[in-house]
């Protein structure tokens, strides 16, 4: 099988184990089926924006031109800082797009990826971007009304929790069990005069706190994890190869090392397995 064209970010599904395609061009590759086989992918010299298509001597923000990098709502620092969205403010970027992506439910989470985290997720995301983290295990812990609210309250839980994965640990194995739950439990008791501060300060329809959720469990496929992990680069290295040994995140793990997709959205690639 040879296939050729644009990188995009996997597409999953949540199963045991989770089920991957990876898009090349207009064609998606299961990945499941060719795990314990040898694959390769000989980057072409080229990157299209994933968003307008024109080619691009660099990428900015996994896959973006540098025009839509600086333009696009999308690639604003309050995505990555949602504590700073300013959509109330009249001064978004794209006001049509925040609309639909900022300005309606999130949840903020925590997942156990390469140990405990809190993040914050469009409704639409889930369980997605828990996947996409590499997490093994994820609880939903507020419903908030806009992206915003999600980012003050991940402020005031952060104090307590990391908000950020490590990357290499995510990818040496499953991290250690933890009782989300519980953890959630100490974390809002630790955190309750902020939070009524917070509740306050926005109406007590700005979020919800959501007890009876369940703690979401995912099984990512991989049949050998790195004892040390190493990074593939197209910038650096045009073709890698490597008997593919399992996924995990946007990762694919391969015998030679691993190849993040995600950072390399919009290059033009040939992929055989």
């Amino acid at each position: 099988m040879l296939v050729r064209g644009n990188l995009q970010k996997m597409k999953t599904t949540l199963a045991s184990p989770v089920v991957y395609q990876l898009p090349v061009g207009d064609q998606l590759v299961t990945l499941n089926e060719v795990i314990g086989s040898p694959i390769s992918l000989r980057f072409v010299k080229q990157i299209n924006c994933i968003h307008c298509g024109r080619k691009t001597n660099k990428s900015f923000s996994q896959g973006f031109c540098y025009p839509c990098f600086s333009s696009l709502a999308q690639c604003d620092m309050c995505i990555v800082k949602p504590e700073t969205c300013h959509f109330h403010l009249g001064t978004c970027r794209e006001p049509a797009w925040g609309e639909q992506h900022c300005m309606q439910d999130h949840y903020v989470y925590l997942a156990n990826s390469s140990g405990i985290k809190v993040g914050i997720t469009r409704g639409s995301q889930v369980p997605t971007r828990w996947i996409d983290q590499g997490a093994s295990s994820a609880l939903p812990i507020f419903r908030a009304r806009d992206r915003l609210v999600s980012g003050k309250l991940e402020m005031i839980l952060k104090q307590h929790v990391a908000d950020k994965t490590d990357w290499r640990r995510m990818l040496k194995g499953e991290p250690d069990v933890i009782d989300l739950i519980n953890r959630r439990d100490e974390l809002v008791d630790t955190s309750k005069a902020e939070l009524q501060t917070l509740e306050k300060q926005l109406g007590s329809d700005a979020f919800s706190f959501l007890e009876q959720e369940s703690m979401v469990a995912i099984d990512f496929p991989v049949q050998t994890y790195p004892q040390k992990v190493t990074a593939h680069n197209f910038d650096k290295t045009e073709q890698v190869t490597g008997v593919l040994n399992g996924i995990k995140g946007q990762y694919l793990i391969l015998d030679s090392g691993v190849l993040n997709i995600r950072k390399f959205a919009g290059y033009l690639v040939e992929f055989e397995a």
